[in-house]
């Protein structure tokens, strides 16, 4: 991997509006759907559902545990909100945001000060966070909640060591890029950030609040990337130069490659039978448990038989061939 240069952009667009509420990348349609629901008497059973795109982070559950892209895609079960997620979440939002901050004004202090107004519209479309900060009234807990912020400060200033936000101005924030592949496989997926150089090269970038993988987890960091890169290839005709990945975790670090097309070949290749897996593994209702060292962080351990657990019957049990 090489050090991070980053160009000065002249994007054709910028993206002032907050984006709209993600959608999980892995939608369903019903196998069969009612001409009138409406009109199907209560006891009617739902019709089963089977996932019709893929995203990175949903390939990536499945190349680490099926069972683990079962539970969350097929079961929908829930899992609660965890504090490092939830300060990734606010962070990037943070980050979105400054860029409406006209050039020159972008500063730590600046920075910080969107973080709170940003924890309060998480908190307000996410009501479930407030369980990471119990307090007895059914509050949040203010010391947590500040030691928790002050983790969050200290990303933002690992942000501000790596890079100069006011030395560009990004053509794309929080952009959701989508395309159907010749198979008819839809891959889609939500980019942080996209930057235009005034020469036309296409930089596309991701935050990560944790710190920067070894080099034997490098790859697996990079496939979000090319993942991304082969979306906007295929969409629209432009192959992006560079790929940055920016570590905010550990003081800060940048990870950088430039793929050309026999990577984003390769990748494509490689979601294509990824996805013939996972058709499989919905005809067979074989969804095999891999213990990895992840699992200490799964909110399904439980569930897992690999740990003792029992899953939960199959949703498309009656659809098995």
């Amino acid at each position: 991997m090489q050090a991070a240069d980053p160009p000065t952009t002249q994007p054709p667009v910028a993206q002032t509006h907050a984006p709209p509420a993600p959608r999980s990348a892995d939608e369903v349609v019903p196998l069969e759907t009612p001409a009138h629901p409406e009109a199907q008497p209560e006891a009617e059973p739902k019709a089963f559902k089977h996932p019709v795109s893929l995203s990175p982070s949903r390939a990536s559950d499945f190349m680490t545990c099926p069972l683990l892209y079962r539970l969350r895609v097929i079961d929908k079960l829930p899992e609660p909100p965890s504090p490092a997620a939830t300060r990734g979440t606010l962070i990037h939002s943070v980050l979105e945001r400054l860029f409406d901050a006209p050039q020159g004004s972008r500063t730590p202090d600046a920075a910080k000060a969107l973080l709170r107004p940003q924890w309060e519209r998480l908190l307000e479309e996410r009501p479930e966070v407030a369980e990471l900060f119990p307090a007895e009234a059914g509050g949040t807990d203010a010391e947590e909640l500040a030691s928790w912020l002050a983790g969050a400060e200290q990303l933002l200033a690992s942000y501000f060591r790596i890079e100069d936000p006011n030395r560009l101005q990004p053509a794309e924030r929080e952009l959701l890029v989508t395309t159907e592949l010749e198979s008819g496989l839809t891959l889609r997926g939500y980019v942080d950030r996209i930057d235009v150089a005034p020469t036309g090269e296409v930089r596309v970038v991701d935050y990560k609040t944790g710190r920067a993988p070894s080099r034997d987890f490098e790859g697996k960091a990079m496939f979000q990337m090319k993942f991304y890169a082969l979306v906007i290839w295929r969409e629209r005709g432009v192959l992006p130069k560079r790929l940055q990945l920016m570590y905010l975790g550990g003081g800060g670090q940048v990870v950088t490659y430039d793929p050309d097309e026999g990577d984003l070949l390769a990748t494509e290749r490689k979601l294509q039978a990824l996805w013939q897996a996972i058709q499989r593994a919905l005809e067979t209702g074989e969804w095999p448990a891999n213990p990895n060292r992840l699992c200490d962080w799964c909110a399904h351990k439980s569930l897992c038989p690999a740990w003792g657990g029992t899953p939960p019957a199959y949703p498309l049990a009656d659809t098995l061939n």
